[in-house]
């Protein structure tokens, strides 16, 4: 019965063994079952935007949880497994021993299980604890990710900001380009043009470039064109140089020639001019006025006239009237009355250009009141340039004259001053304003401590340098003239009127220098006083007026007569005329006098007495007083 029972709580016993391992199998898958379940507990936890180095890790964990072997736990009483894959066979309940080794054989394939399992299990426990870390470290990693996707969000919403506003740029940027396709459009349209023209302009360039080398080749041929006028060139620099030298020396010599030419006839010279008969007045008997043929016939210019006069008073024993006297004179030239206003000046041009030259020269107007005094000097009303006077056309000569030699290295300079003498008073006739009429403000003074030169105070001295200038100074000289009604002429000149124009002369490349005064001077009326005639409160102005005029009259010719004769003693002093002109009378200087008649039988006795004057003045023809010129 024992024995019977033995085999019972044996197999008892290996059923307990069975179930102790079927439960420790059971427990394994569920350990597995567990790890799987909290890996996919965890694994939602992994965000969708995982590091490959996370999505890694995770892979090999569930690979190795799949690669151990699934071993399903058996349930009590079941049924031992196959053996060979043969289904065992099925001892029967008396063979004890046999169940015992099947159990002893399966309790071993147990053990060996179960170290298989523990060691899996062992295993997976490692993988477990690595996966927990690697959890762990992919947690950090995820929170690292989850800041870092914080952050790109962050800057994604930055980015959409600036991607709105690049769109907004691109608009922008794309309206600009519709215009800038337009001004491009434009640009094409102006570069078609201008390609068109640089067409045109290379076209042009091509012939400049064509020109340029027939230039060139021109070039090259008037080079050598130049080169042989400059040696030509210098030949005539040499050669005008060597011209200049001769010019000046002849120039020099002109002027010597000139000047002893000048003195050969005369330096104090006297012309005679008769004016002619006025509308109104009587017509003169022929025989009155003769102007006799000069040694060459009458091809020469008269130098004689002869005066026949009358004397009611005389008469024969018969009672017959006495024959005609007549008069003869012979001057240095005789201008009868159709004599016009440039022949006169041609005659006296020579002199004038002696002042120019350095020599001072005198030219008086000398006659009764009615001669024509006013008209040789000035010239008569209006502006007829046929009737000028000997000023305008002097002033007009000297300046031709002077533009002439600034071709030869001379510059000259004229000042004018106008004045007039008038009882023995100088007045200025240039004076304008205030100063008017003031003729006791001016005086002769000498220009400076031992100087000869002599200049009129407060008297204006102007730089001329035209004929239009000149014009407008004898128009206000005219004006301030002293006249006044005489029983010779309605408009009578009552004083000297003295025009001067100093001359300066200049060669800066030799270094010459000269300087001359030319005196036109219009002396007064020449009428004798009448003792007999009873003279009113207003008439004896006019007898003093006439006394002063005589007596300076009568002065110059005591001058002139004591320079004829080369006394010691000049009595430039005795007149306010002669102190004036003293230094345009002695010397070297050119004198001439015009005397003025009328031709007129009624005014014999005043013509005689002016041809008389004229005569006792005149000198012979040969070289007077020598004095050095004004060229130094």
């Amino acid at each position: 019965m024992e024995d019977a029972l033995e085999p019972e709580k044996k197999r008892t016993r290996g059923l307990d063994t069975v179930t102790k391992i079927a439960t420790s199998q059971s427990r394994a898958p569920a350990i597995t079952a567990r790890t799987q379940t909290q890996n996919q507990i965890t694994a939602p936890k992994v965000p969708k935007k995982t590091g490959p180095r996370c999505s890694t890790a995770i892979a090999m964990v569930l690979k190795n949880q799949k690669s151990g072997p699934a071993v399903p736990a058996q349930k009590p009483g079941a049924a031992p497994p196959m053996v060979g894959g043969r289904k065992p066979t099925k001892r029967p309940a008396w063979d004890l021993k046999g169940q015992l080794c099947d159990l002893n054989a399966e309790l071993k394939c147990c053990r060996e299980r179960t170290q298989t399992l523990a060691q899996e299990n062992q295993q997976l426990q490692d993988q477990l604890r690595e996966a927990q870390q690697q959890a762990k470290a992919r947690g950090a990693e995820c929170r690292t990710l989850e800041g870092e996707l914080a952050r790109v969000q962050a800057q994604a919403e930055q980015g959409q900001q600036e991607l709105g506003s690049l769109r907004a740029r691109v608009l922008e940027l794309e309206e600009q380009q519709c215009t800038q396709e337009g001004l491009l459009r434009e640009l094409q349209k102006e570069q078609l043009g201008l390609q068109e023209e640089r067409r045109g302009l290379a076209a042009r360039l091509e012939e400049q470039e064509r020109r340029l080398q027939a230039s060139e080749a021109a070039l090259s041929g008037s080079q050598a064109e130049v080169a042989s006028l400059r040696q030509e060139a210098t030949g005539q620099a040499a050669l005008l140089v060597e011209q200049g030298e001769r010019l000046h020396g002849l120039e020099m010599e002109r002027r010597r020639l000139h000047n002893q030419l000048q003195e050969l006839k005369g330096n104090i010279r006297v012309f005679c001019r008769v004016r002619p008969v006025l509308p109104g007045e009587p017509t003169p008997p022929p025989s009155f006025l003769l102007f006799p043929s000069g040694p060459g016939g009458p091809a020469d210019p008269p130098t004689r006239l002869s005066v026949s006069r009358c004397d009611e008073r005389r008469g024969t024993l018969s009672g017959a009237p006495a024959p005609a006297t007549r008069h003869d004179f012979s001057f240095d030239r005789v201008f009868p009355p159709g004599s016009r206003q440039d022949e006169v000046f041609e005659e006296i041009a020579m002199l004038v250009q002696s002042a120019l030259d350095g020599y001072p020269v005198c030219i008086f107007a000398y006659g009764q009141t009615g001669s024509g005094k006013t008209f040789t000097m000035e010239g008569g009303p209006g502006r007829d340039p046929q009737v000028e006077g000997l000023i305008p056309r002097a002033l007009r000569h000297l300046f031709s004259v002077a533009q002439e030699l600034g071709g030869q290295g001379w510059t000259y300079s004229f000042v004018a001053s106008y004045v007039e003498i008038y009882n023995e008073t100088v007045r200025d006739l240039l004076a304008t304003g205030p100063r008017k009429g003031q003729g006791g403000e001016c005086e002769i003074r000498r220009a400076g401590p031992g100087s000869e030169e002599l200049t009129v105070t407060n008297a204006r001295y102007v730089p001329v340098s035209c004929e239009k200038e000149v014009e407008a100074l004898l128009h206000l000289a005219h004006q301030n003239r002293a006249v006044a009604r005489t029983s010779q002429n309605e408009r009578s000149s009552r004083s000297h009127s003295v025009f001067q124009l100093q001359i300066s002369g200049e060669h800066t490349g030799r270094g010459l220098q000269c300087g001359a005064s030319l005196n036109l001077v219009d002396l007064a009326g020449s009428e004798r006083l009448d003792p007999s005639l009873a003279l009113g409160p207003g008439e004896r102005d006019r007898l003093r007026e006439t006394q002063a005029i005589n007596s300076s009259l009568s002065t110059l010719g005591l001058v002139i007569m004591a320079l004829s004769n080369k006394e010691s003693h000049i009595p430039y002093r005795n007149s306010k005329l002669t102190y004036l002109l003293q230094n345009s009378l002695g010397g070297s200087a050119k004198m001439l006098m015009f005397v003025n008649i009328s031709p007129l039988e009624e005014n014999v006795s005043e013509s005689l007495n002016s041809l008389r004057f004229a005569s006792k003045v005149q000198l012979p023809p040969g070289p007077g007083p020598v004095r050095t010129p004004g060229c130094l």
